[in-house]
């Protein structure tokens, strides 16, 4: 999908517009967007509301070819509700109408000329994000591994956006095209099966990144593991055949001595459960257990797209977690790579043992600030749906702060979290007899625990955590990849780099 600005103003004028399509604003008042009225002349779409051709209501669209006056060949009425000035919701649903209604006809150009500087409480880069987004997921194929391919979309290849021509809406355009490229790659890691998108695959995917937008990448292998004492990372590994990959990119767009921001993405590509195995039905979904892997991974293909001035380094563990005569049994007991020891009280409890050896790896970068992200636990599927990822941090200042800047950020991006609690009282529930850490806790505020887990592995740095378990892939009829949180990612990032 190609997308440009086309700016109107009274020399260049949107009935003299020549394209396929061109996509305009109707309202159940039976008003007009601004532009609906320069193409309504001969009083055609006024006609066509009236009519009850079209009611108006957010997210219904008319098609009408020939129109007197208009110089594109059809024109496509969208209805974002009842009010001119449009509501997050109905211009959300109208970009969607419209942008399904365009891979249903002949045109292979459009002009998208809705009101996307008027949605209310958004800026008109919330509303060019939205519609490449949108764009993109519509068009976006599941077909790859697929010995016949599904048939080409038809309809519009190329779209310009009808909002002022200037330094603001030029980057906002390039940003929304870059983060969603890193959608597209975290969907299509996502998506690809457990035996193809293996802990090498995430590297050799990492490497190439590292070519094609110039990032410093290493991968640290088992041997280079066992150096470093990562033995709780490496007790998930022991049942597979597949060999762990430690992944480490950079991205120095910053200034020399800034202090970097650390994204730290769990990578199981797939997850039996291990000796603790799950149930049957569902578990090819497991294969969705690198999640924050690719999430990483996507949000370094928008910042290097972007070349964003700001010092990132991603940190992906990558493993298998898979029962066998060498796995890991319930009731091991295991040194992490700080020294603390943890008593592996459930094999399916991993995301955590590979993630605290991460965040430990993630204290010589001296970091600003790391986040995490894994599909980490079911828990955080039963507290907030798949609504929105769940957030956790230490209640002080310090971490308040990042806290409401993840928030702020997944709020821009339209990918929110809701952040969640954790404390002393959640440490509690991880005692052991044997150890000084049991992997799961006991009943109750299971990603809480999770969480409260993790946070043990990071009291030398600001430090936040994101279970997108709920959040990075669809079920039933719908399942796929959602590319979450490579938005929120990617804009806390941007508006790190100022």
């Amino acid at each position: 999908m190609d997308f440009s600005i086309k700016a109107f103003d009274t020399k260049n004028t949107i009935t003299s517009a020549k394209a396929g399509v061109i996509a305009v604003a109707v309202f159940e008042n039976k008003k007009l967007s601004q532009a609906a009225k320069a193409l309504d002349g001969a009083g055609e779409i006024t006609a066509a509301l009236k009519s009850g051709d079209i009611t108006g209501k957010a997210g219904t669209t008319l098609l009408l070819r020939g129109l007197k006056g208009a110089s594109a060949e059809r024109v496509l009425l969208v209805g974002l509700g009842s009010d001119e000035t449009v509501s997050e919701k109905s211009f959300a649903s109208g970009v969607s109408a419209t942008l399904k209604a365009f891979t249903a006809i002949g045109a292979s150009d459009a002009i998208i000329a809705l009101p996307l500087t008027e949605v209310k409480e958004r800026d008109v880069n919330w509303a060019i994000r939205c519609v490449v987004q949108g764009a993109h997921e519509s068009v976006f194929r599941t077909d790859a591994q697929k010995s016949k391919k599904d048939p080409a979309a038809a309809g519009v290849k190329k779209i310009a956006l009808a909002v002022p021509n200037n330094a603001a809406t030029k980057l906002a355009l390039a940003q929304a095209v870059a983060i969603a490229n890193g959608m597209d790659l975290t969907k299509e890691l996502g998506n690809t099966s457990a035996n193809v998108c293996t802990p090498t695959h995430l590297a050799n995917v990492a490497k190439q990144l590292g070519k094609d937008f110039k990032f410093d990448v290493e991968v640290l292998d088992r041997k280079q593991l066992e150096a470093l004492k990562m033995n709780s990372f490496l007790s998930v590994t022991n049942g597979s055949e597949q060999p762990p990959k430690f992944i480490v990119i950079k991205h120095m767009g910053g200034k020399a001595k800034d202090a970097p921001v650390v994204l730290v993405g769990k990578g199981i590509t797939f997850d039996t459960g291990g000796i603790s195995l799950k149930p049957g039905p569902g578990m090819d979904e497991m294969k969705y257990d690198m999640g924050g892997a690719a999430s990483v991974l996507g949000t370094f293909r928008a910042i290097g797209e972007m070349n964003l001035k700001l010092n990132v380094i991603g940190i992906i563990a990558s493993c298998e977690n898979m029962p066998s005569g060498r796995a890991t049994k319930p009731g091991d007991i295991v040194t992490s790579m700080n020294g603390l020891t943890i008593e592996i009280l459930n094999t399916d409890a991993e995301g955590r043992l590979i993630l605290c050896d991460a965040l430990t790896y993630a204290e010589r970068f001296n970091p600003a600030a790391v986040i995490d992200i894994a599909t980490l636990t079911g828990a955080c599927i039963v507290a907030l749906g798949h609504h929105k990822s769940g957030l956790f941090t230490r209640d002080d200042d310090v971490h308040n702060a990042l806290a409401d800047e993840i928030m702020a950020a997944g709020k821009t991006a339209g990918d929110t979290a809701w952040r969640l609690p954790i404390g002393e009282e959640y440490n509690e529930q991880l005692k052991s007899n044997f150890a000084d850490l049991a992997n799961i806790g006991s009943p109750g505020g299971a990603s809480c625990t999770a969480a409260a887990f993790l946070e043990n592995f990071t009291r030398k740095y600001t430090w936040a955590h994101l279970d997108i378990a709920g959040t990075a892939w669809k079920s039933g009829a719908a399942k796929g990849a959602t590319g979450r949180p490579v938005p929120l990612l990617s804009n806390f990032l941007i508006k790190r780099a100022g």
